[in-house]
């Protein structure tokens, strides 16, 4: 067999906390406050900030430096992909360092070309979050930009606050699929530890759900924000 029973165990551990931590902070961010919700909310007073401002260049600014940012990231994958591409055509030398490392199991060509063929599949993965995430901060790009034509047209205030909370939604989603691919970085990490032996990779996944949670609800950064609107971390 290609898998041995625990190296089946601890590939089917690193998905089963990737997918459910990221389904779990999906759901939990819906009642309990977590830097996904309190950014939420910020960028619903962004948008309707913007839409009493005659000028948005700052705003687009904003935008556009976030946006590089994302680019940056999605070029880096795609140098991290074409140096897998290149390790998994010299699979036999990969083989013959790990045989000198003194924990890691005995491995074949065959496993290792296993291996780095799915760490592949995660950054390639990571660049269509990546990717996507930069169309949608294109997307409110041109909102920001059909704002001023609203703002023309004497917009009510119900009218004008609608316009901003689906323009801050976009710019949300925007946000999420940056932070699934930054998600995926951390994970691929979590994943190399693979190499070394199976039980490395289950704990390097634990320990990766253990500092996204720390960050995502337990964070210093996470109370400061929340003091921007009177929040307390806990139940909303």
């Amino acid at each position: 067999m290609l898998l041995s029973l625990f190296d089946f165990i601890a590939l089917i551990f690193f998905f089963f906390t990737w997918i459910g931590y990221s389904l779990f902070a999906r759901k939990r961010a819906r009642t309990t406050h977590s830097l996904s919700s309190i950014l939420c909310t910020l960028r619903i007073d962004w948008m309707q900030t913007v839409m009493r401002k005659e000028h948005q260049i700052a705003d687009a600014a904003l935008i556009g430096n976030v946006e590089r940012t994302v680019t940056f990231f999605a070029s880096s994958t795609v140098l991290v992909l074409a140096g897998v591409i290149t390790v998994l055509a010299h699979a036999e030398e990969v083989v013959q360092v790990l045989a000198k490392l003194p924990l890691a199991p005995a491995s074949s060509v065959i496993m290792v070309q296993f291996q780095l063929a799915i760490l592949a599949l995660i950054f390639i993965y990571a660049f269509f979050k990546f990717t996507w995430s930069i169309r949608q901060f294109g997307f409110v790009s041109v909102l920001l930009g059909a704002s001023v034509k609203y703002q023309q047209q004497g917009l009510s205030r119900e009218e004008s606050d609608r316009f901003a909370h689906h323009a801050a939604k976009v710019l949300d989603q925007s946000g999420h699929e940056y932070n699934k691919g930054l998600r995926t970085y951390y994970f691929a990490l979590a994943y190399l530890a693979w190499f070394l032996h199976p039980l490395m990779l289950i704990i390097a996944s634990s320990i990766v759900v253990f500092i996204l949670y720390r960050r995502e609800y337990k964070s210093r950064v996470l109370r400061d924000l929340l003091a921007t609107h009177g929040f307390v971390p806990g139940k909303k």
